[in-house]
């Protein structure tokens, strides 16, 4: 692994990717989308880890894509033409929004500073976003000539509201950190010191539940945002329920609340 990433446990269950590329505001080159993708895959399958904060060094969280990185994609192949290229290119750097929401485990972004570009996917695509009070919101998309990309223009309605997300991403205005707080762009603003503690805290508060019932409680949440009814809702729910409560794991939940201790999760 490269040192664009500082990977650490602050504490159990909790597994914490740092952006570290603080002299160009963290912002990505090709090589830094492969990798974070092998970073998540790698959690994916690792029942161990049970919710992850996604964060960055620096001023910023992060500017989206590195303008000086001038190289092709490594993963492009040799000779295509521009619409195979956007294609290919597009292919790998979008799948990390997806990652991020097809993760089992809950994804608690912790912004700092400037997060331009691409970036705001990381945040949308994110289960919770806490912001620190220097945190910036920009579209900065429409300066390579487009306007949304990457899923914003699917999840940023859905998280504030059409009218809200309309004028954000018709105008790039920025948005601090207490007004995406207030339309509900994340869930809270902290000082800046204080990030890393307010997302240390809501993790703490979801590894003592039951890993399974997480997971399909994280995938019910997303996947009834499209559903077509209550009654189908609810048929989603009660599938994740049996799953969950056919675990030791719910057993050993219940034992440690009247034990009033920890629960020691086995993860089968």
């Amino acid at each position: 692994m490269s040192d664009d990433f500082l990977i650490d446990e602050p504490i159990d269950g909790v597994r914490r990717i740092t952006i570290n590329r603080p002299e160009a505001m963290n912002a990505f080159t090709y090589p830094m989308y492969q990798e974070l993708l092998a970073i998540l895959e790698d959690i994916k399958f690792n029942p161990r880890v049970r919710a992850v904060i996604l964060t960055a060094t620096g001023r910023g969280f992060c500017t989206g894509h590195d303008l000086r990185d001038k190289g092709a994609p490594q993963w492009v192949p040799e000779g295509v033409g521009k619409a195979f290229f956007t294609r290919y290119a597009m292919g790998v750097i979008a799948a990390i929004p997806l990652a991020l929401r097809n993760l089992p485990q809950p994804v608690i972004c912790g912004v700092n500073g400037v997060v331009a570009g691409m970036a705001l996917a990381y945040t949308l695509a994110s289960d919770i976003s806490i912001a620190a009070h220097s945190a910036k919101f920009v579209n900065s998309i429409h300066n390579a000539g487009s306007g949304a990309e990457l899923g914003i223009s699917y999840m940023l309605p859905r998280a504030i509201g059409t009218q809200r997300a309309a004028e954000l991403l018709l105008t790039a205005r920025p948005v601090l950190a207490d007004e995406a707080e207030r339309i509900g762009l994340v869930l809270k603003s902290v000082p800046d010191d204080e990030l890393q503690e307010a997302c240390l805290e809501i993790a703490r508060n979801i590894v003592v539940n039951v890993p399974m019932g997480i997971w399909v409680t994280k995938q019910s949440l997303w996947a009834n945002q499209n559903a077509g009814s209550l009654e189908q809702a609810m048929e989603f729910e009660t599938r994740g329920v049996f799953m969950a409560q056919s675990t030791e794991d719910k057993a050993e939940k219940q034992q440690a609340f009247f034990e009033k201790r920890p629960p020691n999760f086995s993860f089968r």
